[in-house]
This record gives C-alpha cells, structure tokens and sequence, in this order.
C-alpha cells in the first residue's frame, strides 16, 4: 500500500505536522507531535504520514482540541514501503564518507612529517648539550651563538607541537562526520529505511473549524544514561556535582527544538512481577547416566509465564501526563540550561528544556541536568602497613529535597586536578554515600617495629616470640581532622600457631581476622602516639611461613 492509496480520499486530510516534545526512557523515548488542521465538516480521517519504521504501532494514541467539536473514533497505523530508489543516496553517503577519508589521510600525512621535523629539533637539541657545554668551556663558541640555537630549537619545538596538536584537533572533528555519514548510511541500508507508517484518527466534526491534532507514540533505538562530573573543593568541604545526560537516538526522525525529558521510568520491564516456575534438581549416581529427555528438561533455562504478557503503554501515558516542559528555565552558567525535576510515585522526570536538538544519527549528545554544590564531611582512612600517608574520602548526602542520582560514571576532580574515574550507585535522595579523593600528604604516619624477641625458655613446650609496633600519627593540617586507622595482626592457619594480642595502646580489641582499627580526632598540628603488641607461639620443631615483619 503507498501514500496516496491511503492518503487522497476526499475524506482523509493530512496534516503538517512536528514533533514538540519529547520523553526519552532508558531504552526508548515517547514522541509528541502537533498539527493544526482547518476542517470543513466533511473530513471522516486525518493522517500523518511517514511516521518512522521505529515506532511502537500499539503505543499510539491521540487527543486534540480546537474551535469546532469534535469527536476523535479511534486510531490506526498503516504500513507505508518507500519506492525511493536507495542506490543513489548510498552512492552520496558513500562518496562524501571516501572524500573525508582521503582529507583525513592527508592530514594523517602533515602529523607524519610535523613529527620528523620535531624529533629532528630534539635530536639535535640533545647533541648540541655537551658539544656547547664543552665548547663554551673551551671558549670556542660565544654566548651569542649559543643563544641563538636556544630561539631557533624553542621555537622550532612549540611550532611543530602546536602543528601537531592542531591537524590532531582537525583529525578528530574528521573522525566525528565520518562516524555520522556511517551512522545516515547504515539507516538508509538497514531494512527499516523502505519502511514507515501512516497514523490515522478516525475523526467526526461538527462543523467548520480550527482543529490542532496531538498524536503521541513510542518508538525504538533511543536511551539515555548519566554522567557526573564531581568537583571537590578541599578547602570550604564542598562539592559541585553536575549531573549531565548524555542522549543517543537513531529513531529515524530527528528531534529539532522540542521540550525534552528524561524519565527514570522503566515501562519495557511491564507492571506485573514475573512468575516463578519450579526450580528442579536432580541427582547423579555413580556409574549412572542421565537419560536424554531427563537433560533435556534439566537444561532448559527458567522463563516467565505467558499469562504475565502485558500491555506496557499504559505506562507511558500515566507518566507522560502534565510532563510540558518548562520554557523558562535559567542557566545556573553562562549558557547552560539545566532541568525541572519532577516526580511521580518513584519515577523521576528531568524537563530538559524546550529548544532541545538531538539528530537521528546515533552519536551521543550531552545535555546538564543540574548542577549544584553540596557540603561534604572530610574522613581519612589510614593503612599504615601499606602506606605510610592517610587517604581522603569525601562524605555526601544526597538531600531529601534532591533528585535520584542513577548508576553511572563519574569522573572526581579535586581542587580543579583530575583524580579519578569511578562508577557511582544508584543514590535516592537522603542516602549517603562516599567518594574516594586519594592519598592527602597533610597526614603524615610512620611505623616502626620496636620489638621482636624470642624467649629463650619454650613455655609449655612452646616456642614464643613477641612483636610491638609504635605508629605516630601527624595531622600537619590547620583543622582537626577524623582518621580511621587500622592495622592487623597475623590470623593462623594451623591449630599448632597461636596469636594472642597482648597489648594496644589506646586500648582496643582485635576484630575479625585480626583487625585493630583506631577511631580518632586529631587537632591542628596534633600528634599522636598509637601502640600494639602481639606474641606468636609454636611448636619449636615447627617453621612458621608468611610471618613478614
């Protein structure tokens, strides 16, 4: 069936239409489109054609309202195969990916010959050190001379770093086009390219009127995930967390202008829990084998029950309603637009923006969320065994009033260096969590065996000897700091070694595998002094292993 079969009844108008907003799921996104339609009275169906082969055809559904009554039927969608040939837009993809390629190679090319010319200037910058250096002594070359070759290989040098670094610039924003001509090219060869829809509401006016027709529906192949850039500020304990977005879609349609918001929603998991079939087990006797349809059952996998097949739009359209993205929204930065947040029961709903753009080309595109500082309490963790300095963790809570942060990467910068990359888990709101910002030098720890003697007399016919160790403990910096610090003693093996703690200092008990963990708040510039021992006893005929001291 074409277009016009469907489309040219006298009773069908088709309706220009665009898409203005947008909610992107994890794993798919519901599109809102409007268009305004004169009606005469006479109309039975409007259409919007060349819907694309992504959307979810029992996920449609449609309102409106305008200067006339009308009564909206019922909708349908009706498949739509493209007589557009593709070979001639596959050549033009095709063409324009070769001539990138050839002006990335050719770049490629200048990298090449900028790299012999700079590894030329420090080849020649490191035989002219001692030649110089000699010839000056000798004064056989003047200040002068020598200073010229230091402009010439300076300069030289940043010349051909700069060059470097900028035809490297060009390569990348190369890399980038190619990739999205190959994300257009592999649409336009994929089966779903000679496919689209046309949805149709059956429709019964009144009269003559002004009508604006609201259509919404699901479609496939988009998602988002999020991103964190975490900003420690050591110095006032607080942290700027941006919560960034970051959009992928290849629906086939773009999304140009539109309000966009990202929901934590899950809607393809369904409403119903899934059913728990019987979990069998069997036995294997010896010399036994298991005969060919008993395995067969066995090694089926689990699977849920067709009676809990639901239909998962409701889903969406409970959660989409009153979701019109605010169009007033203030940068907290200059030019960065941040997101309403909203909830519903445990969903949450970031409102992007209203002017949001994101192509059909499967390319990630980052949008902020919000950006916000929150105050953080300092603990310093201490493993003096290992390291003799203590290790920053950062102590956040996610405020009642704040938004759900969902699993994903951060990257933790303290005092404006990087630090690290880690992955953070999900955090609803007034959960605590930490984070790991390094080794901090402002702590300073050194450890010292004091004592290993072995008695001389065997008591009970045992061999014993005694350990102690002396740890002190400097806070160099001008706040009082809280430090965790732990040590461990030697955990037996053998029933034939005993480890007995006799003594710490403050005083406390050895936990789980010999755990002794010091719990302490130490004033500017404030020491302190920490001291355990421990005696190992033993069979003198036998060798103990792995005691390293």
């Amino acid at each position: 069936m074409t277009d016009s079969e469907i489309l040219n009844s006298d009773t069908i108008k088709t309706l220009n239409t665009s898409i203005s907003a947008v909610t992107v799921y994890t794993d798919r996104a519901l599109v809102t489109r409007r268009g305004t339609v004169s009606l005469t009275g006479n109309e039975r169906e409007l259409a919007i054609a060349s819907v694309p082969a992504t959307l979810e055809t029992e996920s449609v559904r449609a309102t409106g309202a305008g200067t006339v009554a009308v009564r909206l039927l019922g909708v349908r969608t009706e498949t739509v195969f493209s007589s557009e040939p593709v070979g001639d837009r596959t050549a033009e993809l095709t063409q324009q990916i070769q001539e990138l390629q050839t002006q990335r190679r050719g770049i490629n090319d200048k990298i090449t010959a900028r790299k012999i010319q700079l590894k030329f200037v420090e080849d020649l910058s490191e035989k002219s050190v001692g030649f110089f250096s000699s010839s000056i002594a000798k004064q056989q070359v003047g200040l002068n001379e020598t200073g010229e070759l230091l402009n010439f290989l300076g300069t030289n040098y940043v010349k051909y770093v700069s060059a470097i670094a900028q035809h490297e610039r060009q390569q990348q924003e190369l890399d980038n086009q190619i990739e999205a001509l190959r994300q257009q090219l592999w649409q336009v060869q994929s089966p779903d390219s000679q496919q689209s829809f046309n949805i149709i509401v059956a429709i019964e006016a009144s009269g003559s009127g002004n009508f604006e027709l609201e259509v919404s529906y699901v479609v496939r192949r988009a998602n988002w995930t999020p991103l964190y850039d975490l900003r420690v500020n050591t110095t006032k304990n607080q942290i700027n967390l941006n919560y960034l977005a970051e959009v992928n879609q290849n629906t086939g349609e773009d999304w140009t202008g539109v309000g966009l918001t990202l929901s934590t929603a899950k809607p393809g998991m369904g409403t119903l829990p899934p059913k728990l079939e019987p979990w069998y087990i069997d036995g294997l006797y010896p010399g036994r084998r298991r005969g060919r349809s008993q395995k067969a059952e066995l090694d089926q996998p689990l699977s849920v029950s067709s009676d809990y097949d639901v239909d998962v739009n409701d889903m969406f359209f409970e959660d989409v309603a009153g979701a019109t993205p605010d169009m007033a929204l203030a940068p907290i930065q200059a030019e960065t637009a941040t997101a309403k947040v909203s909830r519903e029961g445990g969903t949450v709903s970031f409102q992007v923006g209203g002017n949001t753009n994101i192509p059909s080309d499967g390319t990630p595109h980052k949008v902020t969320i919000f950006s916000e500082n929150y105050p953080f309490k300092p603990e310093y963790i201490a493993v003096p065994r290992l390291v003799s300095f203590a290790y920053l963790q950062a102590v956040v809570v996610n405020p009642m009033t704040g938004a759900t942060l969902l699993p994903g990467k951060a990257n933790i910068f303290r005092d404006n260096t990087f630090v690290g990359t880690v992955p953070l888990d999900n955090i609803s709101p007034g959960a605590e969590f930490k984070l790991n910002l390094g080794i901090d030098e402002g702590l300073k720890i050194d450890r010292e065996l004091v004592e290993r003697q072995v008695d001389k007399k065997l008591i009970g016919n045992q061999r014993r000897t005694s350990y102690a160790y002396r740890l002190n403990v400097t806070n160099l910096h001008q706040v009082q700091v809280h430090l965790t610090l732990k040590e461990q003693l030697p955990v037996s093996r053998n029933e034939q070694i005993k480890v007995r703690s006799t003594l710490t200092n403050p005083k406390i008990v050895a936990g789980e595998m010999g755990l002794l963990e010091w719990i302490m708040s130490l004033p500017p510039q404030a020491k302190q002094e920490l001291y355990y021992q421990f005696v190992v006893e033993h069979p003198p005929e036998l060798t103990v292993r792995g005691l390293d001291i």
